[in-house]
């Protein structure tokens, strides 16, 4: 990672110090890295091991602890679960609800797998759809679920659609057949074509 980007993204700025102050060790360093990360992605590393050992020695001068301390930070339970909610609170961001994850289901089929086959490629707009709204994302596993979800819904969309069309297009081009009266055993090579006024008026060039 080039220092240029260290310093952008993950230099504590003074605003932020009054969130860690007061923190002590390595719940101080861990709370710093969940910040920065969260401003930047919009959502939180499930672990030491998502975390570049550049970043983490980047931040851990900056609130002046050691870097090693982050081995002692738990990544499970109450300690994180309340640096989350603090962080979340300060950012504006939200956990999401029922109703949020039935609208990120449903809005990628809608919005963007109609245009885009590339799943990678949805997988990206799905995620800044939440962060636009200040919702934290839905996890991995779930989004994973979410993609292949709308591109098959999409594709069965297009499919039905492209069925419609085609059965609007043989309508449209079926032949007319004229009305006639004759024998019930009449064929229509037997029936003289009896055409409209408004059709010999059409025949006419008028």
């Amino acid at each position: 990672m080039h220092i240029d980007e260290l310093v952008e993204h993950w230099t504590i700025l003074d605003e932020e110090r009054d969130l860690i102050a007061g923190k002590r060790g390595a719940p101080r360093l861990a709370f710093a890295i969940l910040l920065k990360l969260y401003t930047q992605y919009g959502r939180f590393p499930r672990g030491r091991s998502e975390l570049p050992d550049q970043v983490v020695e980047h931040v851990a001068k900056h609130v002046q602890v050691p870097a090693s301390e982050l081995g002692f930070y738990e990544w499970s339970g109450s300690t994180i679960e309340h640096h989350r909610n603090q962080i979340r609170t300060h950012l504006g961001f939200r956990t999401c609800t029922s109703a949020d994850a039935t609208k990120v289901t449903v809005w990628p089929a809608e919005n963007v797998a109609h245009a885009e086959r590339r799943p990678e490629r949805v997988r990206e707009e799905i995620l800044k759809h939440p962060r636009e709204e200040r919702i934290e994302p839905p996890t991995p596993g779930r989004i994973s679920r979410i993609v292949a979800s709308a591109l098959h819904n999409a594709e069965v969309t297009r499919a039905l659609r492209s069925r419609a069309d085609r059965s609007s297009s043989r309508t449209c081009h079926c032949p007319m057949r004229a009305n006639h009266a004759g024998p019930p055993n009449s064929t229509d090579a037997d029936v003289p074509l009896r055409l409209t006024h408004d059709e010999l008026a059409l025949g006419s060039g008028n």
